[in-house]
């Protein structure tokens, strides 16, 4: 089967017209547009089964959604991180559904391969199976979001079980979960010891039978990510979590370097984005105060 750049199927044509692929899946009813070579879960899944690791993203803004997917990244989180990323706050809780939902809005609109995953933030599903619908609802019907994400063991296995039944598929969070990060006594590695390795072996066992199509575990011993990532056939997503996770997140702003003030053990940084975004800022202000911008190729006649 070709592939794309994106690392999904690439689409054929039938000879009866209609576009399809390998998959089975056709072209949309009722659009005339070619359809888009779009990231689905069941990709995902048959690239832990093939041993192909991928990696993903946070995005918060249209144009960074259009750069990570013509950079083939698959898989784009609209995280409620970005309660420190965007709004500036010192953690997670405080951000809104309403807060995000701009925010999915534009990565759905910038990202025309890639498969965009919305957080379900602090409050917004904890209370009940039908919260977590009625949020996710809003995430899939406003927001144009393909999937959505949640923090939390098997307790919220029942969360899980009833957005799938409704079509909603649901990556799950493990380890350290931001959002109770005052129950978890700040930021602190999870999965140490016998208990709790095996109490994360078996939420992440409950949450995939709950129908969770992935799980993303954050700050968790390396060889306790391995074991997880053994015993489930879903994906498993690595932050912290060492090298044999079946795939990888970072926080965006982490990775190309605009946070610069203290990063996790874990970040990588790819770029000094906000050295080059201080230089230019620099640059234009010089330029202003000289009396060097605008110029004559600048200005219109």
């Amino acid at each position: 089967m070709s592939r794309d750049t994106t690392g999904t199927p690439a689409h054929g044509t039938p000879a009866n017209g209609a576009h399809g692929s390998a998959h089975g899946e056709v072209q949309a009813p009722y659009r005339s547009a070619a359809p888009q070579k779009r990231t689905r879960v069941h990709h995902l899944a048959e690239m832990k089964q093939r041993g192909e690791r991928w990696p993903m993203l946070t995005a918060y803004d249209v144009y960074s959604a259009e750069i990570f997917d013509e950079a083939g990244i698959p898989v784009l989180l609209v995280g409620d991180s970005a309660g420190n990323n965007v709004f500036g706050h010192d953690n997670t809780l405080p951000v809104t559904v309403d807060e995000l939902m701009p925010l999915v809005k534009a990565v759905v609109r910038g990202a025309k391969h890639a498969l965009v995953v919305a957080d379900l933030p602090f409050g917004s599903y904890q209370i009940s199976p039908a919260q977590a619908l009625e949020t996710s609802f809003r995430f899939m019907k406003e927001g144009g979001a393909h999937a959505v994400k949640l923090e939390g063991g098997a307790h919220y296995a029942p969360q899980v079980e009833a957005l799938t039944a409704a079509g909603i598929p649901v990556m799950a969070h493990l380890g350290f979960t931001p959002q109770s990060e005052h129950a978890l006594g700040g930021f602190r590695i999870q999965g140490r010891g016998q208990s709790a390795e095996q109490r994360l072996v078996d939420d992440a066992l409950a949450l995939q039978e709950a129908g969770a199509f992935a799980v993303v575990l954050e700050m968790v011993p390396g060889e306790v990510a391995k074991r997880v990532t053994a015993e489930l056939t879903i994906p498993t997503i690595g932050i912290g979590a060492g090298p044999d996770c079946d795939a990888q997140v970072l926080v965006w702003s982490d990775m190309a370097g605009m946070n610069r003030g203290r990063k996790p053990r874990f970040v990588k940084p790819y770029a000094d984005l906000g050295g080059l975004l201080l230089d230019a800022a620099r640059a234009y202000a010089a330029d202003v105060r000289g009396g060097a911008y605008p110029d004559e190729a600048h200005t219109y006649h």
